[in-house]
């Protein structure tokens, strides 16, 4: 009789234990959910002052040197857009994400490698 008032003894705990650890995996699932918006658009609203102008979409042959206005070396240029450059931060017009700093020359590669031109940097000519 005690052998078997110790397993119900046991089996009311393991059945305790698992009850309270379900009861917690489903208080953390209602947490995270109550913090998540409910629809894609609530997740982050872009203030349209954040957002840089148009002007900053680049066409043709794309001048660094012109867009580094502050001389420092350095431009913002948005890491799916290749063409949107800027030389202060902000947020592409395109697809809205931060415009990440670049040296000229990463800036110069980017463009290379996804097929826009660029304008070289000029050759220094030498009399004879």
């Amino acid at each position: 009789m005690k052998k078997n008032l110790s397993k119900i003894k046991y089996l009311f705990l393991v059945c305790f234990s698992f009850l309270l650890m379900f009861g917690h995996l489903i208080k953390a699932q209602e947490i995270k959910s109550a913090e998540m918006p409910k629809h894609k658009h609530d997740i982050k609203e872009v203030k349209m002052t954040e957002v840089a102008d148009s002007s900053v979409i680049r066409k043709g042959v794309i001048d660094l040197k012109a867009i580094d206005k502050n001389k420092d070396g350095k431009v913002f240029q948005d890491q799916m857009d290749w063409n949107v450059i800027s030389d202060t931060p902000g947020r592409c017009p395109i697809c809205k994400m931060p415009l990440s700093e670049v040296t000229l020359e990463r800036a110069r590669q980017n463009l290379k490698d996804a097929g826009l031109k660029v304008k070289e940097k000029p050759v220094p000519f030498k009399k004879k």
